[in-house]
């Protein structure tokens, strides 16, 4: 099955314009969206949710009846988009309109889909889907998602003690790995996918780490071997590594981040992932 995997839209109508395109022209089974979706609240002029409903959910229908094709959408929010803005999507869920996936299994054809959101702590204000990642550590720069702010409330004890690592633990539960496409946002740590532009910075005398994903969806990754994971996050790290994918042991990894000046996308046949490839288009 031929299947888009874009990830870090950051609400660019043009490369809204540009998926919608490029879907018409793929007619893909298909489409992950791999989080940061919306644009920034405070700089838009119009509501998020009439963004959503413009920009993607709107031209899902379209796409669909055009194509005479009932086209799978997969989404994910990412740590730039505000929680509070989650609910258009659950309600498109529940209209058949696409799958929020966001911490759920869901069948696809053979095969599973499982989402999820969370990234670690990082230097930014909106925590609202950050978590600790395999325990209350926080890397020098990054702010702890005790603090910063939230759009919507979440309880004491979960914001404090929940991980990315005891998540994963949780959702691997639901599908057997091997038949299991992960749609993270977050990349793995140490990876060529998870490659931030932190060259020489430092922070109260001390360097800061360039690699900056979760070394719980490393370890994940590492321990069961799930059939692909689709990462986004680090809009820099195909430029400086030179490559949008990885594979640990068994299993493929794909970044569908880019940068501003660019709309990247992958393609992918979950039979043939050794076929994938991204294709740049500038700007």
């Amino acid at each position: 099955m031929k299947n888009i995997f874009i990830s870090d839209i950051h609400g660019n109508k043009r490369k809204y314009k540009k998926l919608f395109e490029i879907i018409e022209k793929e007619k893909p089974e298909g489409v992950f969206l791999g989080g940061d979706l919306l644009p920034n609240a405070y700089a838009s002029s119009e509501s998020i949710d009439d963004f959503l409903e413009d920009n993607l959910i709107n031209q899902i229908i379209k796409v669909r009846e055009k194509i005479n094709k009932n086209i799978r959408f997969f989404v994910i929010y990412g740590n730039d988009d505000p929680r509070i803005n989650e609910n258009i999507l659950i309600q498109a869920d529940k209209d058949n309109i696409l799958d929020y996936i966001h911490f759920k299994t869901v069948e696809f054809d053979d095969f599973f889909v499982t989402g999820y959101s969370y990234v670690p702590p990082t230097p930014f204000q909106l925590k609202d889907w950050e978590r600790y990642d395999v325990s209350r550590f926080v890397d020098l720069g990054s702010v702890s998602p005790e603090e910063g702010f939230r759009t919507t409330e979440r309880d004491i004890d979960e914001i404090r003690y929940s991980t990315i690592k005891e998540d994963l633990e949780k959702l691997v539960k639901n599908s057997s790995p091997n038949k299991t496409i992960f749609l993270f946002h977050s990349p793995p740590y140490n990876s060529k996918l998870d490659r931030a532009a932190l060259d020489g910075k430092m922070v109260e005398s001390a360097p800061l780490d360039v690699h900056v994903g979760s070394i719980a969806i490393q370890r994940f990754i590492e321990k069961y071997q799930p059939l692909l994971t689709l990462h986004g996050h680090i809009h820099e790290t195909v430029r400086l590594t030179g490559s949008w994918k990885e594979r640990f042991g068994k299993t493929y990894a794909f970044t569908g981040a880019h940068e501003s000046n660019e709309f990247s996308f992958v393609l992918f046949n979950e039979m043939e992932l050794d076929k994938a490839s991204r294709i740049s288009i500038p700007l």
